[in-house]
């Protein structure tokens, strides 16, 4: 059993490494001079990150497929908000869709 003082020790600790990591952010902008290949390369990342965020969120459920009624979903979502369409239609679509095809008994 973990005793509650480990326990307020370390979210203070999280605490602090997440506050210096948003202060440095900022702090070093000013101070690091990145070229331009090193700053594409670093949105390229961002994107490539996201995107496998997404993918896996989407695809996998555990240790097993989610199903095909949650990637429908995220598809219905990812391409009305690729279309600019407001958020919340995006939330709401996407969300339909999926209980939609768990509704016509699509995994």
């Amino acid at each position: 059993m973990i005793s509650p003082l480990t326990l307020v020790v370390c979210a203070v600790v999280l605490g602090a490494g997440t506050f210096a990591f948003r202060f440095a952010g900022p702090a070093l902008r000013a101070k690091v001079e990145l070229n331009a290949r090193a700053e594409k390369l670093m949105a390229t990342a961002a994107v490539v990150l996201l995107a496998a965020l997404v993918a896996t969120s989407a695809l996998i459920e555990g240790a097993e497929f989610a199903g095909y009624a949650r990637p429908a979903g995220v598809l219905v979502g990812g391409v009305l908000a690729w279309r600019k369409a407001p958020f919340v239609v995006v939330v709401l679509a996407a969300a339909a869709t999926a209980a939609g095809l768990r509704l016509l008994g699509v995994p």
